[in-house]
């Protein structure tokens, strides 16, 4: 569980999950009720170091997880509602870096997570095998983490986007 974050520090909020599971479109609503910056590190990444499946492809999966813990600490050294990449808690380091800030782990089921997968061009989901399979497989492997990180855990699964940042920002507000 995270740490009280020191009250000379900026407002922080992490958000951590799987795939699909809405971090960026709940992670905008958050900052805009927060009235503080959004920050989506796979963006950032993708900025300074070109696309994403690019990297993978080029440079492989740890060169991606390096660029993603430098990433993470300079996003939540500044402040505002960060939304990780679905891997980024796979790393040790950055793991450690979530547990000095709230972090709330968006979660999403099976039968919600498909309308959002299709098509969406996400570099572990490519390839032959069924892509719902192989989220799930990616979840599954990965679930433990995102608790081990997670402060406070919702389900976007069948609530509206808006409700659940309102949810969210209210918890961060009471973290104060």
């Amino acid at each position: 569980m995270s740490s009280p974050e020191r009250p000379d520090h900026p407002l922080t909020l992490v958000l951590v999950g799987p795939m699909a599971a809405g971090k960026t479109s709940v992670g905008r609503r958050v900052a805009r009720l927060l009235e503080v910056p959004f920050i989506d590190t796979d963006k950032r990444i993708a900025a300074e170091h070109g696309p994403i499946p690019q990297i993978f492809a080029e440079h492989g999966e740890q060169h991606f997880r390096e660029l993603e813990r430098a990433a993470v600490a300079a996003a939540v050294s500044e402040g505002g509602v960060v939304s990780l990449g679905g891997g980024a808690v796979t790393d040790a380091g950055t793991r450690a870096l979530l547990a000095q800030h709230p972090v709330v782990f968006l979660t999403v089921s099976v039968e919600a997570v498909a309308n959002r997968i299709r098509g969406a061009g996400r570099p572990l989901l490519a390839g032959e095998d069924d892509p719902l399979e192989r989220w799930q497989a990616i979840f599954a492997a990965r679930r433990d983490w995102y608790q081990e990180v997670a402060d406070l855990t919702v389900d976007t699964s069948r609530r509206p986007m808006r409700m659940l940042a309102e949810q969210v920002a209210a918890w961060r507000k009471e973290q104060e």
